[in-house]
């Protein structure tokens, strides 16, 4: 026998309501036998009345006045403990029947109480069937229970709502997945037809393979850099195992001190902004946000670097000059191989992940991140990280 919660809440309403009624039965018995109320006197006898005149006496005769005597007050009624042979009857057949319809009622509690809960959870197995049949494959089934705003309603709303954060997470990785393969597939097939048409080329000179020799290490080390950052994202998708003291603005000098000259023309504000986390994460946030604000620029533009402080946590901001982006498509340029001018076509030697591992390595560090089109073109990029901990905890990332 299954142990349901019908049968539960049956068999625990049906319990209250008898040790309830056992409890009124005995209550009832004790105080038909054991009354505090006395029982009401006899009422009194009342008094003798004169004597009618004697009829043999003669007319006129003069009957002696007897003056009456005065009635004798009551004796007060004596209580008798015991109780009569017809009481003890009447308490022997309240008892019985009380305890007959304390039964009778016990069963009805019991149908009653399963009907009742039966009905109240009826919304739990409309909703197990339901969850019953969503797979990794049919994601887009949700509950939608219906009826008052009760606990079972919100609890329906909240897996709702997790089975939305499912979907999108599914999607993602789906789509994530087909990118991957398209972004390692296209330059293999590149490759190994550049190799094919130059073996199949019977007047191929040393110059000519030496050219298509240099193609096929460009692409290789293009997949390089593609599985490199792949590996970064996949890191930071894990998760932070240690953390180490550092500057935000140490970290920034030294990936602009890299750089050189060319490209953009940079503005730095470089002020101590001291945070805990994972160095060669955060060189490769710095990295990804420099690479990405020149990259993404106009003929003549311009670069923004600032470290600073705001609100007692440490913050990097890179702004940059560009095309003009839809506010709209800014949330897009987060996800992995997404990019403005063509979806996720390649443009120039990018690879579409360098905004997608900046989010990753913030999220990693339980920071925030807020990304703002500009107006007149661009993109300012603002990253809060947690203040620095007094005392970090060799290999458990635990102050």
């Amino acid at each position: 026998m299954r142990w349901t919660v019908r049968l539960r809440l049956t068999l625990f309403y049906s319990g209250l309501f008898l040790v309830a009624g056992v409890l009124l039965v005995t209550l009832i018995y004790f105080l038909v036998e054991y009354s505090p109320f006395p029982t009401p006197p006899d009422a009194p006898t009342a008094p003798d009345a004169p004597a009618p005149p004697d009829a043999s006496a003669p007319p006129g005769a003069l009957t002696p006045s007897v003056a009456p005597e005065p009635p004798a007050a009551p004796e007060p009624p004596v209580a008798d403990p015991s109780t009569t042979p017809e009481q003890q009857e009447n308490l022997r057949r309240l008892l019985v029947n009380s305890l007959i319809a304390l039964v009778v009622m016990a069963f009805a509690s019991m149908a009653l109480g399963w009907l009742m809960a039966g009905r109240v959870l009826r919304p739990l197995g409309e909703m197990t069937a339901t969850v019953r049949h969503i797979t990794a494959d049919r994601l887009d089934r949700r509950l939608a229970v219906a009826g008052p705003d009760d606990e079972l309603k919100e609890l329906a709303d909240t897996f709702d709502e997790l089975l939305d954060r499912l979907e999108a997470a599914f999607t993602a990785q789906r789509r994530f997945a087909a990118n991957v393969s398209h972004e390692l597939r296209t330059p293999l097939t590149l490759q190994q037809t550049m190799a094919e048409i130059a073996l199949t080329d019977p007047d191929a000179d040393t110059g000519s393979l030496r050219a298509v020799l240099e193609r096929l290490l460009a692409a290789g080390r293009h997949q390089e850099r593609l599985i490199e950052a792949l590996l970064t994202l996949a890191r930071s998708q894990q998760g932070l195992h240690h953390r180490r003291p550092l500057d935000l603005a140490e970290i920034a000098g030294q990936a602009l001190d890299r750089r050189g000259e060319t490209g953009p023309r940079v503005t730095s504000v470089l002020r101590p902004a001291s945070a805990s986390g994972d160095r060669a994460l955060l060189e490769r946030l710095v990295v990804n946000l420099l690479d990405n604000a020149s990259r993404h620029n106009v003929p003549g533009g311009w670069v923004e670097v600032e470290t600073s402080v705001r609100s007692g946590r440490p913050t990097l901001r890179v702004a940059n000059s560009g095309p003009v982006i839809p506010p709209g498509r800014v949330p897009e340029l987060l996800e992995p191989f997404q990019r403005l001018e063509t979806g996720r076509k390649a443009v120039g030697d990018g690879l579409g992940l360098g905004l997608s591992i900046v989010a990753a390595v913030v999220a990693a560090h339980h920071g925030e991140l807020e990304t703002r089109a500009l107006p007149e073109g661009g993109l300012e990029v603002t990253v809060s990280l947690d203040p620095p901990v007094d005392r970090v905890a060799d290999g458990t990332g635990v102050a």
